[in-house]
């Protein structure tokens, strides 16, 4: 599955839409998060979801529900996006775990448990796009 944050029209927001509401499967998640140095514990967080729950989502191949389903994507689209932005996987990543100034001295991957932290991390790749540091 690939998405770029810079192409999508009404038909891939519905195309998202009704991904988020079959779920993600565990095996789709297991490939998105394999792309982030994170930890199951991390991403249980992020999830809002117990650490022994997403182990089991794993041993049974469960499905994420909608919510769950939502923030993995929101958390791919904002991986695409900072591929774009900053030219490779290797330094957003630098970028996502190292303490940002703009953000108050927080990492972003601090803000990925929330809707409206990764909608700033969104805006903050915008503004360092256009060369809008602070």
């Amino acid at each position: 599955m690939t998405y770029s944050y810079q192409n999508f029209d009404d038909v891939g927001v519905f195309n998202l839409i009704d991904i988020t509401q079959k779920g993600i499967s565990f095996k789709l998640f297991d490939g998105i998060s394999k792309k982030f140095p994170f930890t199951m514990q991390d991403w249980a967080d992020y999830l809002h979801i117990s650490g022994k729950t997403l182990s089991r989502y794993q041993k049974e191949d469960k499905s994420f529900d909608v919510l769950q389903s939502e923030k993995i994507l929101q958390i791919e689209i904002l991986y695409k996006r900072g591929q774009e932005v900053f030219g490779s996987s290797e330094n957003f990543l630098i970028w996502l775990q190292s303490e940002n100034v703009a953000l108050g001295k927080t990492k972003p991957q601090d803000l990925l448990g929330s809707v409206f932290g990764i909608s700033l991390l969104m805006d903050e790749l915008t503004r360092i796009e256009h060369g809008v540091l602070a």
